[in-house]
């Protein structure tokens, strides 16, 4: 089995309680000037997990918004959201409490109200989660000490110098630490909500909503989804740039000196540049975009293995066997049995 830091995801372990009969009570929580799709990606893809049920089945979820006073909250995009009060919910029972990120400034301000409602509800729930730069609430309540955890990558450093005992982790989409989920910046949250819903109701119901929200699915542990230009994000818009291009372009030639002619760099340059920045070689990259590729063309389509293995770039099907079994201690075969629609 692969390393499932190297996929852009890291499982440190589940400790989480079993989850209770009945629809899972996910509050999220809201406060002015936070981002919009830290609300709206895990909230559709709850929903969507919802709408698969079968007539007259209960619901799997029961989303709440909930904000510190209730009633309107406007979001860092202008758009306003109708919100419970964290009041409202005294005595109720909440399975997932998940901390949202955005800010309209330069530090990220915690709500006092939020904190202490944080540090209230966190001994109870069965998962505490965040979203970008809601590990600062987290942390703020005092529920991230000396874990491991993510956020957004422009906040990796302030997050280290208020809270110096947290293990942050700079590449991975989203860090599982028992109980607790954290998460990288804003889109990340759709992939965490598709891997709590994989928890709770198994492959399918994740892969079918991942399906209708046309996203890819990102799996935990060993069998971890990704999405590598997201896992191979550099302050450096040159290879920003080049990464979006590398991954329309998984069936050319990707070689260092072709890499190098791109970014406009003479290639021992480029590639020690490249491995000190991302932190991994570019034929590591390369090799990362095509797994992912494969991966996603097995769980959506029902195109033979030699047609999957020359669109994902790798050329012939053994290729493409031998890069499964080494990162993910599977073959093609067995992984489009798993996880595809069409299986």
């Amino acid at each position: 089995m692969t390393d499932p830091t190297s996929l852009g995801l890291h499982d440190v372990g589940s400790s989480a309680p079993e989850r209770s009969p009945g629809p899972v009570t996910v509050v999220l929580l809201a406060y002015e000037g936070m981002n919009l799709l830290d609300l709206a990606g895990p909230l559709q893809a709850f929903t969507t997990a919802n709408r698969s049920v079968p007539a007259g089945a209960t619901s799997r979820y029961a989303p709440v918004i909930a904000s510190e006073h209730g009633g309107q909250v406007v979001t860092g995009s202008g758009l306003p959201v109708v919100t419970d009060s964290i009041a409202s919910l005294k005595g109720e029972a909440i399975d997932t409490l998940i901390a949202p990120g955005g800010c309209s400034g330069e530090d990220y301000v915690v709500a006092p109200g939020l904190r202490e409602f944080v540090a209230m509800r966190a001994g109870s729930v069965r998962r505490l989660c965040s979203i970008c730069t809601g590990a600062f609430l987290l942390a703020a309540a005092g529920q991230l000490e000396s874990r491991r955890v993510a956020t957004h990558w422009a906040w990796l450093e302030k997050l280290k110098a208020l809270h110096p005992s947290l293990d942050v982790d700079p590449d991975s989409i989203f860090v599982r630490d028992g109980k607790l989920w954290t998460s990288a910046g804003v889109s990340s949250g759709i992939d965490l909500a598709l891997a709590l819903i994989e928890e709770d109701f198994g492959p399918r119901v994740a892969i079918d909503a991942a399906r209708q929200m046309v996203v890819f699915m990102k799996r935990s542990g060993g069998q971890s989804q990704f999405s590598v230009p997201l896992v191979m994000q550099s302050r450096d818009p040159a290879f920003v740039q080049l990464h979006a291009w590398m991954a329309q372009n998984l069936t050319a030639d990707l070689s260092v000196v072709r890499l190098a002619e791109r970014a406009g760099m003479a290639p021992r340059t480029f590639a020690r540049t490249y491995t000190t920045k991302v932190g991994r070689t570019p034929a590591k990259t390369v090799e990362l975009m095509r797994l992912e590729a494969a991966r996603g063309v097995l769980e959506l389509t029902d195109l033979p293995l030699k047609s999957v293995a020359a669109n994902s770039g790798y050329g012939d099907e053994q290729t493409m066997r031998r890069a499964f079994q080494r990162h993910l201690g599977t073959n093609p075969a067995t992984h489009r049995s798993r996880f595809s629609k069409h299986a």
